[in-house]
C-alpha cells in the first residue's frame, strides 16, 4: 500500500545516490519522465535497466544531488502520490542546482513506480513571465 513510509523509502534512495537502491523502487517496465530533454515531457526512460544507467550517468555528472524539504501528497486509493522537493547540487560543467520541484507518482499493484513524472521551476534571470 502507498504510504509515507515508502514515499520517504523511495526518497532515501534517491538522496543515497545508489542506483542499484533507487532501480528497484521500479517496475520492470516502469517509466520516468525526466525535467529536462528533447522532449515535451523532457526525457522518457523506459524500464527499470535505462532508468538505472540513466541515473547512473546523472550521480557522475552531478555527484552531490539531492533533494531536500520533502513533502509527500498521497492518493492510495488511487495508486498515486507527490512528492514535493528542493534540488541541489553541483553539476560538473559548474551548473548550481537550487530548484523546487515535484514528482507525480503512479504505482502499480505491486507498490512499484509504474510512472514517475519529475517537474522543476526555470529559474532564469530575465524580466518576463
Amino acid at each position: 500500500m502507498i504510504n509515507l513510509d515508502l514515499m520517504k523509502s523511495i526518497s532515501a534512495a534517491f538522496n543515497s545516490r545508489d542506483v542499484d537502491r533507487i532501480a528497484a523502487f521500479f517496475a520492470e517496465d516502469g517509466v520516468f519522465c525526466l525535467a529536462r530533454g528533447p522532449e515535451s515531457v523532457g526525457r522518457t526512460l523506459k524500464g527499470r535497466e535505462t532508468i538505472r544507467r540513466a541515473l547512473a550517468d546523472r550521480f557522475v555528472q552531478i555527484p552531490d544531488m539531492r533533494w531536500e524539504n520533502e513533502e509527500y501528497i498521497l492518493a492510495p486509493d488511487a495508486n498515486r502520490a507527490i512528492s514535493v522537493w528542493t534540488v541541489r547540487g553541483k553539476g560538473a560543467d559548474g551548473e548550481e542546482l537550487d530548484y523546487q520541484g515535484c514528482d507525480i507518482y503512479t504505482f502499480d499493484r505491486d507498490d512499484k513506480i509504474a510512472h514517475k513524472n519529475t517537474f522543476w521551476k526555470q529559474v532564469e534571470h530575465k524580466d518576463r513571465l
